[in-house]
């Protein structure tokens, strides 16, 4: 927590500016750090408990609506809609009706194009390529050479070739020419703007720009170092904060709520539990054992009427193991 701790600086001009900033930084940066860093952690602690409590029973509730309505029923279309389409439709059809229909339809192509158009390609459209070949290697061939290449070829030899030489050589000339011009163009421009401005560009960064970069660079240092300790100053000081309000509440409301619970509810629950519920229950499970007996003292009373009745109609009177049951003992 020591806010002079941090790289030491070599001695010298920054050296001495980041002495001279970094305690006043360091103590304005911490005045406005906490207050940040209460809200922060508080944000947190609220995002935490809204993601525990809120968004991620919404999420899994959100999915479960959403695999309800998005998923499960194109699941139960492509099982019992799509799959048996396919398998029990579409499938027989391509295979005994599609396949079938191709085979004749190319049956039926091969015979009425096909078999025609080699025909007509083989005895009509070959023979008359033959003639035309033949025609333009005997006529227009030696036709087109006289009245054309002779010409063209002396055309060439004696009139262009001479005139695109002396086109070359006046081009390269010219070539020079303009090189020579924008060398010296350039050498010039080059000079001015290396006179006019690079070197005072260069000065003024070197004795201007440079200097207050390296004094903004030494500052914003600084003032990142002095947020960096202040966030984690203010992290140890909201920690104290938080270990002294948990002692204070303990103190105040779980210690008095844990002694009021120990040394008055407990007692006063035992003695309920001993003088009234324990009682109460005894006085219970008694009238249940009174109700059982009494139902079952009618119940053998019901059965012996039962039998005297059928002895006295001369039907037969039951079962024999009906008289052992009923001489049972009542606490089996």
């Amino acid at each position: 927590m020591d806010l002079e701790k941090g790289p030491r600086e070599e001695p010298g001009g920054e050296g001495r500016l980041a002495v001279a900033l970094r305690m006043p930084v360091r103590i304005v940066v911490l005045v406005l750090v906490v207050p940040v860093r209460m809200v922060w952690d508080a944000l947190v602690v609220a995002g935490r408990f809204l993601g525990d409590r809120v968004f991620r029973p919404v999420g899994r509730a959100l999915l479960w609506v959403g695999r309800a309505v998005l998923v499960w029923p194109f699941v139960a279309l492509w099982r019992w809609v799509l799959v048996p389409l396919w398998r029990w439709v579409l499938v027989p059809l391509w295979r005994w009706v599609l396949v079938p229909l191709g085979v004749a339809l190319r049956w039926l192509g091969t015979v009425l194009v096909v078999v025609p158009a080699a025909a007509l390609y083989r005895w009509v459209l070959t023979p008359l390529g033959h003639a035309a070949v033949w025609f333009c290697a005997r006529v227009l061939t030696p036709l087109g050479r006289g009245l054309f290449v002779v010409p063209a070829v002396w055309l060439y030899r004696w009139v262009l070739t001479p005139v695109g030489h002396a086109l070359l050589w006046c081009g390269r000339g010219l070539a020079w020419l303009g090189s020579l011009l924008v060398t010296g163009i350039g050498t010039a421009l080059y000079w001015t703007v290396r006179v006019l401005v690079v070197l005072p560009v260069y000065a003024v960064w070197r004795r201007l720009l440079a200097p207050v970069g390296r004094a903004l660079a030494v500052v914003a240092r600084e003032v990142g170092a002095a947020f960096g300790h202040a966030w984690r100053i203010a992290g140890y000081i909201l920690l104290a904060v938080g270990r002294a309000l948990a002692v204070f509440f303990r103190w105040t409301l779980v210690e008095p709520a844990r002694r009021v619970y120990r040394t008055v509810l407990t007692p006063v629950g035992h003695v309920v539990r001993d003088a009234v519920l324990r009682p109460v229950a005894e006085a219970a499970r008694s009238v249940g054992r009174v109700t059982r007996d009494a139902l079952r003292s009618v119940r053998v009373t019901a059965r012996q009427v039962r039998r005297d009745v059928r002895r006295a109609l001369g039907m037969p009177a039951g079962p024999a193991g009906i008289g052992r049951r009923e001489r049972r003992p009542a606490g089996r």
